[in-house]
């Protein structure tokens, strides 16, 4: 089965544009932003734009539009239903639910396999802010050259740490392979306050989860990491008897949520590459906190007072009441916000 009519031994190149989560330690402004409670990458946070289309745009020269697969959650389907009206059902793998980035990802990679069992495929999160669009597109383009000849290995792109954040994953690189790309050592995810301070003086990496790699060296990791999980998946999709929409909804009533960066990445470091994309403002947006400092480097002018509101509501969202306490923190602050936010 092909997708397009420019899939050939010439152009490989797929991408995969992961949009299923939940999104809801940012909700408090998304509800200010939208007036609902949908998840940011189908909110038009910054510059008019929703995070959604943003990263669209940001792979469009490199990726063919025909060859571009989007990861969704059928319970958000009335926040991309407009904007994806003209992506046909073949490029949009709606799953029942969200059960994390490992579902996502294994049936997103087997419905491009299919395709073209000799993809390059790249997954992007559709729901991060990245300052320096262009140097995160050459990293891109860059990666894609490594695994069209190292085709067993998986490349993580890496963003320069400019603090101890204990919210992110991290990466500690090992020997370089080739010109710009090293090995993995070792994963942290969510570390420490004192681990990530020692991570950062020893020039680790932050975990922008952006992949590339063949089609087969992702199936790989994940059939050594999670066999089970691997061959459910390939069981389920492969009966044809049943509509495929049908078939995944009965299993994933019954489907544990996983991850991939921990579940698949973090034990198959072997066949990891990571490359450091250095300085390009990397953000992934997960509370308003983070919002903040993806404004300042969109170069907003911040008030005050919407700052002190956000760390506010980013330091009240680990309590037992989560969001809906942060949305209360938030509450003074909708009135400055609503002159930032479109």
């Amino acid at each position: 089965m092909r997708y397009g009519s420019r899939t050939s031994h010439v152009n490989r190149r797929w991408g995969v544009i992961l949009a299923g989560g939940d999104g809801v330690r940012l909700q408090p402004l998304t509800r200010i932003a939208c007036g609902d409670s949908r998840p940011k990458q189908f909110c038009p946070l910054l510059g008019g734009k929703t995070l959604l289309a943003r990263t669209q745009n940001r792979i469009a020269g490199i990726i063919e539009p025909e060859q571009t697969v989007f990861a969704l959650t059928r319970t958000h389907e009335q926040y991309y239903s407009r904007t994806l009206e003209t992506i046909p059902s073949t490029r949009k793998v709606e799953q029942p639910a969200n059960r994390g980035t490992l579902p996502a990802i294994l049936w997103s990679l087997l419905r491009v396999a299919r395709a073209d069992e000799e993809a390059l495929v790249a997954f992007l999160p559709s729901d991060h802010y990245v300052a320096n669009e262009p140097a995160l597109v050459s990293a891109l383009s860059s990666a894609f050259a490594f695994v069209q000849t190292h085709r067993d290995r998986v490349v993580l792109l890496g963003a320069s740490a400019d603090r101890p954040e204990r919210e992110y994953g991290w990466i500690e690189p090992g020997g370089a392979m080739t010109h710009g790309f090293f090995g993995v050592k070792h994963f942290w995810e969510k570390p420490s306050h004192e681990t990530a301070q020692h991570l950062l003086e020893q020039n680790c990496l932050w975990n922008t989860f952006v992949m590339v790699g063949s089609a087969s060296a992702f199936l790989a990791m994940a059939r050594g990491a999670v066999p089970n999980i691997v061959a459910a998946f390939e069981e389920i999709l492969g009966d044809a008897g049943i509509p495929e929409e049908q078939r995944m909804r009965e299993f994933y009533r019954n489907l544990a949520p996983a991850d991939f960066s921990r579940d698949v990445l973090s034990a198959s470091t072997e066949a990891l590459v990571v490359s450091d994309c250095g300085e390009i403002g990397w953000n992934d947006l997960g509370d308003p906190g983070r919002f903040v400092a993806a404004l300042r480097q969109d170069g907003m002018a911040i008030p005050e007072g919407l700052t002190v509101f956000c760390n506010e509501c980013r330091g009240r969202q680990s309590t037992a009441h989560g969001a809906l306490i942060a949305e209360k923190a938030m509450a003074p602050a909708q009135p400055i916000l609503q002159e930032i936010l479109p």
